[in-house]
Order: C-alpha cells, then structure tokens, then sequence
C-alpha cells in the first residue's frame, strides 16, 4: 500500500496498514526553519536554505530527502500568496524591525534581533469609524485568480502522484473570519456585525468571494490532480470559542459554505480539510453539514477537544487530520519518553476504525528539541500499525 492508497482508505473511515502521516502537506502541519535545522543536525544532514512554505510563520519545505527518510505520505502544493511570494524582496528597513507591505495591504514586522515570525501591526481598515460599501468597492484587493499563483503545480502534482504520494493544496489566504479581522482589526471585526450589519456581511462576502475565484482558476488546472483541497478559519480558543455558535451561524457560515460548495464543485472527487485551531466542538456538527470531509488540527488540550470522546461522537462524520501529539507543552517541554506517551495515548484514542492522520497539533516551533521529534516519529512508526 502506497502514501497515497493508505491516506484515501483512511480518508473513508477504514483502516489502512498503518497510520499515515503529514509533515508539511500543509502550512498548518509544517515545521519552522529553526526546528527543522536543529533536526537536520541532529540527524547528521547538512544545513539547506529555507525553502520557504510560508514566510510569515517561517515554515518551510523539507527536502525530499528529509521527507522520504521520514516516510511521510503527503505532499503539499505551495500556491503563491502574500505569505510566501518574494516577501524578502519586498522588505523595508522600520528601524528594530523589517517591515512587509503585502498584497492585502496588510503591514508585518520581523524583529531584526531574535525574530521567530512576522506579525501583523497594521489594518488597512481599522481607523474607519463609519464604515460603508463604497470603502469595500475602493479598496485595491488583491487579483485572487492571477494564474501566476499556480504556475508549475500541476508538474508538481504529477510527480508527487508518481511517487505515490497524497497531494494537497491549501488556498488563497487565512479564512474569512480572520481575513475580516486583519481588514478591519480585531475589534472592529468583532463589533461590526452588530454596529453595521450591511457593511460587515459585504466585506466577509467580498473575501468568500475572491477566495471562489482562486479554487475556480486553480482547480480547472489541477482538480484532477489533487486528494485534498484545504481552507480555514480560527473559530476556537483554548477554552471556548472567539464567538457565539449562533453569530457564527449567522454571519460566516453561509459564506464559508458557499466556498465549500465552489471547492467541491470544482473538485467533486477531492476531500475538504477545514482547519480551525482551539475549542470548536459546538461548530462540528456544522462543519459536516457544509460538507467538511476533514477537521484540521484537533486541538487536544483545549476544552471539549479531548481524544477519545471527539473520536466517539464525530469518528464516523469527520476525519481528524492532526492530534497526534500536544505542541504546546508536551513537544517543546517534556522529555523524549513523555512525548512518546503522549503520542500512544492520542492514536489508542483516534486511530481505530481509520479516519486518521498523524500530525502534530499546530506547526513545530522553534524551540522543540530534534530528539523530541525523532521521539515522536519512532513511537509513530512502532505502535501506528493496524
């Protein structure tokens, strides 16, 4: 059974012949460049420029090499973006910090002294008191169907498919929610459902929309060629939700469905991945009724989330892809034989019956030592068998 065989029959709720596994298939399942040259030592590799799968979050591609060594079944597609498209060239001096004008008008910092990422520290939208549609029709949006973004992907997928692997691609930008709230910032995207109803449902539609244009351009060249087909918003927090279930339903479902249904539209033969980081129990159920075939990272140690009853009451409607390991505290802290038990303890909950990928909870940070991966991926390779 090839990477490829065994992710589709676990992708029907049945079980392969082993566990399978995703390093990298995706910017949520990645590995930042700090922990993957600490790994590269330590496995006695030599040291590679990044190749970079999101410069934002400083992930980046592990080689081939790396990759099959590490029998991981997923292969990622790596469409440009504002978050991986010459940011480097772009850069300007800010003084302590590198700044980034990205696509979206959105300004980013990278610390010039101990970085580890760039953050967000400018809105384009956010000193509008009185918001209306004309501010939406004036703002210079990116162009979401530039074919420039997929150049070259097909050839990808079509080596990845030879090699057997399970190819994957993740979309335009972060998900509606949180595109509203980079627009706008936070508080404001929090207030304006409320305060101007008519304004903040155009702005969320606007971004529902160009993500349609980006899966309708990408998928007529590549639909045929890709398993996974992957979005996201951030809905959870580590102990409830960023916002009622209700106003979720109300103001971002429907959009987000009507993302869904283009991307399944397109790709009828394709999975449907939704990441979402924290407590989203309330909003599962939800997520499979818009046709979610997968829920990206589940989040473990948040509240609600805990293994075993989340595989008992949705194993049968979802597929959990990541969870195999806590990232916030058990692979950055713990010794080499408590990550090893806490990745026996996270597949005895969610592995039986199939519906499973291994991955880490979120992307491994920079401070995670090499030994606690290998631990990891051995304890994986030892006890992820059927």
């Amino acid at each position: 059974m090839n990477s490829r065989e065994r992710i589709l029959k676990t992708l029907n709720h049945e079980e392969p012949d082993q566990v399978p596994y995703d390093l990298a298939g995706s910017t949520w399942t990645g590995i930042t460049n700090g922990a993957y040259q600490n790994l590269l030592k330590f496995l006695h590799l030599p040291s590679e420029e990044p190749v970079w799968a999101d410069v934002i979050q400083q992930i980046v591609v592990p080689s081939q090499t790396v990759l099959e060594l590490l029998k991981v079944d997923t292969r990622g597609l790596l469409p440009l973006t504002s978050h991986n498209w010459d940011v480097y060239s772009k850069l300007t001096d800010a003084g302590e910090n590198w700044e980034y004008l990205d696509e979206w008008n959105f300004t980013h910092h990278f610390p010039k002294n101990n970085g580890h990422w760039f953050s967000l520290v400018k809105n384009p939208m956010d000193q509008i008191a009185d918001p209306t549609e004309n501010d939406i029709v004036r703002f210079n949006w990116p162009f979401a169907a530039d074919k420039q973004r997929i150049a070259g992907l097909r050839e990808k997928a079509l080596q990845f498919r030879e090699q057997g692997k399970l190819v994957m691609i993740k979309g335009l930008c972060a998900g509606v929610f949180e595109m509203q709230q980079r627009v706008r910032g936070m508080a404001n995207a929090m207030m304006d459902p409320f305060m101007f109803p008519e304004f903040s449902d155009r702005l969320i539609g606007k971004i529902a929309d160009l993500k349609i244009e980006f899966w309708e351009m990408a998928l007529n060249e590549l639909a045929d060629v890709v398993d996974v087909v992957a979005e996201g918003d951030d809905y959870g927090t580590q102990d409830s939700q960023l916002i009622d279930p209700d106003h979720f339903r109300i103001y971002y479902k429907p959009h987000i469905a009507r993302v869904t249904a283009a991307m399944k539209q397109k790709a009828p033969n394709a999975k449907v991945m939704f990441h979402s980081c924290g407590n989203v129990r309330p909003i599962i159920p939800d997520f499979v009724e818009m046709g979610i075939d997968i829920l990206n990272p589940v989040h473990i140690t948040a509240t609600g989330m805990e293994p075993v009853q989340l595989k008992k009451d949705f194993g049968r409607d979802i597929v959990f892809w990541g969870g195999g390991v806590d990232t916030q505290n058990v692979l950055p802290n713990s010794t080499p034989a408590e990550v090893s038990d806490n990745v026996k303890r996270n597949m005895e909950a969610l592995a039986p019956g199939g519906g499973f990928v291994f991955t880490t909870v979120h992307n491994i940070q920079s401070e995670v030592p090499p030994q606690n991966i290998i631990a990891m991926w051995e304890t994986l390779q030892k006890y992820g068998k059927y």
